[in-house]
């Protein structure tokens, strides 16, 4: 043994592998792995200084789609902001730019939508698609443009912004299909159940206080209804969930009161561009569409889609024709917002908790796209009708109320995941009769199934 050794040392493998293991646990507690950050303004509330046009939505930044842009004016400044729906921590910005883009821009977030915090800023913007690393916090994501690379307006294909945080709630997906999308609807079949001066909405407790109603659906509605009241109604509705209450001015010819016979239509379709995202009606949500003291301007330039009236040949008329032929009926539509606040079930106008879509899109502060419904009433009247009016006035003082009362909830939602989201045209247990092979939402009893 040649004393100048120490003891023999552990083998050259077993150090090397001990060293790996004590640099790995060190780089471990040091460094933990992070998660990859997170698409949060996808499906998000957008709105902008300014758009191109009815088909370039501030929304259409983010749909997730790359045939759809949002494109504003040409002019400088302009801005396009997102609500991520809750406070997030903004790790990431993609900006994906059509040919008409920012040569000078910032990135900024806020916690109010008002005071701004800038996260990035260039002056050398370069177009194309463009992935910024930022850092920062805030509800609301902005980006401010300053100054045009083109003579045209802003347009952007997709923002995305990445990070975590942010709301809960997630949008519903786009479905596939392997038929074509026409129609995204389904039918309430309900018929008149009672002619009342009330109006349980704008005077509640007070009957009598209204002009002459026309109510279909609920067979209780009256000046006292409540939603308690409605769920424990009866229906005239051809689906027996439907306590709904749905009301209108009566019609009359002279003196002589002219009720809608047989089941009426209400439809429920999608207001937005983007169908698969509308969501059931919340319990108890009630509104006014139109107003009885409108001008035929107001009522022919509604925001929502107006058809008028019509009878035989005649249509888009903003008041009752003077004449309709022999064994015709007066026919009237008219569409209601479908975005809803997300908070208020009513409003002292009964009408600010909604609002229209703007160019296909639910507005920021109106985010939850709800079923757009549309009345079509068919009033038995022809020939001579230059006496004919509603109980609210001339022809444009149409209106109606709703009050949602479905008894189910998950019958609804199953009406409207199937038919609206689903892209059909369907009855009212949710059964396209063109596309059979989709099948039905309820069982022939109008139960799920």
């Amino acid at each position: 043994m040649n004393p100048s050794r120490g003891p023999a040392g552990p083998p050259l493998w077993a150090v090397v592998t001990a060293l790996a293991a004590m640099v790995a646990a060190v780089l471990t507690a040091v460094a933990p792995a992070a998660a990859a950050d997170a698409l949060l303004s996808q499906g998000r509330p957008a709105t902008a200084s300014s758009t191109e046009g009815g088909g370039y939505a501030p929304g259409a930044a983010f749909d997730g789609s790359r045939t759809t842009r949002w494109s504003s004016a040409a002019a400088d400044p302009q801005w396009l902001q997102v609500d991520l729906g809750a406070a997030a921590t903004v790790s990431r910005v993609v900006l994906d730019w059509e040919n008409a883009y920012a040569r000078a821009f910032r990135i900024q977030t806020s916690a109010d939508g008002t005071s701004w915090t800038d996260v990035y800023a260039t002056t050398t913007g370069t177009g194309g698609t463009q992935t910024l690393a930022v850092s920062g916090t805030g509800r609301y994501v902005r980006l401010y443009a300053t100054a045009r690379a083109t003579g045209y307006g802003y347009s952007l294909w997709e923002l995305q912004v990445y990070g975590s945080g942010g709301g809960t709630d997630t949008p519903r997906p786009r479905p596939t299909f392997t038929d074509q999308v026409t129609h995204h609807e389904f039918q309430a079949n309900c018929s008149v159940t009672a002619n009342r001066p009330d109006d349980p909405i704008v005077y509640p407790g007070l009957p009598g206080a209204s002009h002459m109603h026309s109510f279909i659906g609920n067979r209780t509605t009256d000046a006292h209804s409540t939603s308690s009241s409605l769920l424990a109604g009866g229906t005239s509705c051809t689906n027996p969930h439907d306590r709904s209450a749905y009301w209108f001015p009566s019609f009359y010819k002279g003196d002589q009161l002219v009720q809608p016979t047989g089941n009426q239509v209400v439809y429920y379709k999608s207001g937005i561009l983007e169908y698969w995202r509308v969501q059931p009606f919340p319990q108890g949500l009630r509104f006014v569409v139109g107003s009885p003291s409108a001008t035929l301007e107001q009522f022919r330039d509604s925001p929502g889609a107006v058809e008028g009236f019509e009878c035989g040949d005649i249509s888009h008329s903003w008041d009752i024709p003077a004449s309709c032929p022999a064994g015709t009926q007066v026919n009237v539509r008219y569409q209601a917002p479908s975005c809803w606040d997300g908070v208020r079930l009513d409003s002292p106008d009964h009408k600010a908790h909604m609002a229209y879509p703007t160019g296909g899109y639910c507005p920021a502060d109106h985010p939850v796209a709800v079923p757009m419904l549309e009345f079509k009433i068919a009033f038995p009247a022809d020939g001579n009708l230059s006496q004919a009016r509603l109980s609210s006035g001339r022809g444009y003082s149409w209106h109606y109320d709703f009050f949602n009362a479905w008894d189910n909830p998950a019958i609804l939602d199953a009406l409207v995941t199937h038919c609206i989201n689903g892209g059909l045209q369907c009855d009212p247990r949710g059964y396209d009769q063109y596309k059979p092979h989709r099948g039905a939402a309820l069982t022939p009893d109008f139960e799920l199934p």
